[in-house]
């Protein structure tokens, strides 16, 4: 998200400067060194007119900045004015009104092929993360007797043993690991759809749209941003088990719609172009969120399968 932002932003005629950590290269921006121990404020060039954040700066910024907020944030408080939430659900839950949904660079992934034969489904996501829910994409694959293929797990894993032989020995179900770009790709290409049934306010989820962008369609739980991102022409929320499995059965599938739905709807250019009136506004001397309070009350996970 953050490379797309940057290569946007350089196509529409701005200087891009990444602040990262060593090791990091780019080559449409210039790209700094980060030094974690050092005052952020020191190591930002004299000729920067803006700072964008992708983290909570530890002492306040001297120039104009915004702070993308990319997940939940656990700690009770205040939350800087100029922060930007990744979807209209998020930003409610925090009392804000700024978001910006996540996008893209499709030029980076394989173009998919929407005409192939497809078979099975896949889940993408830490496997290993509870609020992601494997357990439940394994359950729904496993009521509909499907094959399943992991993206984002390994199997041979203390969690999985704890969970049972069934988890490890059952032919349906694949994992893979993590994979890159080009890989999980390929993968989904032959995948009819991406189980995802978070058991969490879900900020946004990248996986939901690089799976729309193969022509998978997706079906999950209706918790934070998925109603925000999935149209009945693309998908499937239930609230059980059995409802998102019964739906998989009888879903108009339509690999070409997905992908032009992800492609039109989330990708870089329009992603910065959304920033770049944050930006303007901040400029001009206005706070980005009318309320900074965070209220923890409006984060509760309403569907949990």
């Amino acid at each position: 998200m953050i490379w797309g932002l940057g290569k946007s932003l350089q196509k529409m005629g701005h200087k891009v400067t990444f602040l990262v950590p060593e090791g990091s290269t780019s080559d449409f921006a210039e790209v700094l060194i980060l030094n974690k121990e050092a005052d952020l404020n020191s190591q930002i060039p004299d000729h920067i007119d803006f700072v964008h954040l992708n983290l909570f700066p530890l002492t306040p910024l001297k120039k104009p900045y915004l702070i993308t907020c990319h997940g939940n944030v656990p700690e009770k408080g205040l939350l800087d004015r100029n922060i930007v939430f990744i979807s209209k659900n998020h930003a409610e839950r925090y009392n804000g009104q700024s978001f910006v949904h996540n996008g893209l660079n499709w030029e980076d992934y394989p173009a998919p092929n929407l005409s192939t034969a497809r078979e099975g489904y896949h889940f993408l996501g830490k496997a290993d993360w509870k609020v992601k829910n494997l357990m439940g994409a394994i359950k729904i694959a496993a009521r509909n007797e499907t094959k399943l293929h992991i993206i984002g797990g390994k199997k041979w894993t203390f969690r999985n043993m704890k969970r049972g032989l069934f988890h490890l020995f059952n032919h349906n179900l694949t994992f893979h690991g993590l994979l890159g770009d080009k890989e999980k790709t390929e993968i989904m290409h032959s995948s009819k759809g991406l189980i995802f049934p978070v058991n969490w306010n879900e900020p946004f989820g990248l996986a939901i749209i690089e799976s729309m962008y193969a022509g998978c369609a997706v079906f999950g739980t209706p918790n934070g941003s998925l109603p925000e991102l999935v149209t009945p022409e693309t998908g499937f929320l239930g609230k059980s088990v059995e409802e998102i499995a019964e739906a998989m059965n009888t879903f108009d599938y339509n690999p070409k719609l997905c992908h032009e739905y992800a492609v039109k709807n989330f990708n870089s250019d329009k992603m910065a172009k959304e920033y770049f009136k944050l930006y303007e506004k901040v400029l001009n001397g206005e706070f980005l969120n009318e309320n900074p309070i965070y209220d923890p009350g409006k984060n509760k996970i309403h569907y949990k399968i």
